[in-house]
């Protein structure tokens, strides 16, 4: 029987079956070994083959191939990553400039991992509420510089239905991802578009500008107005893994564009001559802050299982 995981808590597994029932099951122990090294070797978004044993209950077997997958590097040094979600759509990144601060470099290293399996990203910009007008001008130079390497951007407050309701046609048939630094509104985003789910949020430390964390494991949630929306859990750091450093240009669209005209195939866009990216930084063609967030990634110790912003 095939079923769809809702929920991955490590140990027990929340899955929706063909029949729509909600079952709780295990998973073999061989299959914990198998494939990736991760975390949690099976995660939200996951379609799973199942049974029901009459003494073990319901196991899982085994995983239908994914059709893409978005990771981070684990905190845990015994694994080298942690499976966000599975078979995504679209995910949407919620960013606020305030209560808390989302860093640049924690957006761009989320594009990044989503460029490399080749998930559409859209950036949501939350809170708009509560800025002033300094704010509100930085707010329009972001969306600016990500809208012209192509990426949607949106001003919303998850408090304000109106902001928020393109995202249930966005949604309907599809299954998607909320992400982004914990205290941000995700949680209260999903329960916008939805206000039966009544899922739990959390409070903004006062002390630190930071969200206290309330969603423990991604879950997924179908919605009433139709497909399925993946709260993961915030992120405070976002450390790339399962990448090669010499492929972190394809995955800046603004430089990938620009790859063929630099006079070394190899080109790193570091202290190479000829380079067609760091010319396009000196004409103002590529913005200071994107490439100092690709310079940060070249430099970085790929032992470090954190990531912090340097700017």
């Amino acid at each position: 029987m095939q079923g769809l995981v809702l929920k991955s808590t490590g140990k027990w597994y929340q899955v929706l079956l063909e029949d729509g029932q909600i079952v709780q099951a295990s998973i073999r122990g061989k299959l914990r070994l198998e494939g990736l090294k991760t975390t949690n070797p099976i995660a939200a978004g996951d379609h799973v083959l199942i049974e029901h044993g009459s003494d073990e209950g319901w196991a899982i077997l085994s995983i239908q191939p994914r059709k893409n997958y978005i990771v981070r590097k684990a905190t845990n040094l015994s694994k080298q990553m942690q499976i966000l979600a599975a078979n995504v759509d679209r995910a949407y990144l919620v960013v606020t400039l305030k209560s808390p601060v989302t860093q640049i470099a924690f957006i761009d290293r989320f594009l990044v991992a989503a460029e490399s399996f080749r998930i559409p990203t859209t950036i949501l910009f939350n809170k708009v509420d509560l800025y002033e007008q300094g704010d509100s001008v930085y707010l329009e130079a972001l969306k600016m510089v990500y809208e012209s390497i192509g990426y949607p951007c949106y001003e919303i407050s998850s408090l304000d239905p109106k902001t928020t309701a393109f995202l249930k046609e966005e949604i309907a048939g599809k299954q998607v991802m909320v992400s982004g630094n914990s205290g941000v509104g995700k949680t209260t985003l999903v329960n916008g578009l939805d206000p039966n789910l009544k899922l739990r949020t959390g409070e903004i430390s006062k002390a630190h500008e930071q969200g206290k964390h309330t969603t423990t494991f991604a879950e997924m949630h179908a919605l009433s107005s139709g497909g399925y929306i993946i709260d993961t859990p915030g992120i405070r750091a976002f450390g790339l893994v399962d990448l090669e450093k010499e492929h972190y240009a394809h995955y800046f669209p603004e430089m990938r564009a620009l790859m063929s005209e630099c006079r070394f195939n190899n080109c790193k866009h570091l202290n190479e001559p000829h380079c067609a990216v760091k010319e396009a930084l000196i004409q103002d063609q590529i913005f200071t802050h994107r490439y100092q967030s690709y310079w940060q990634l070249m430099h970085e110790d790929d032992s470090d299982p954190h990531r912090r912003s340097d700017y």
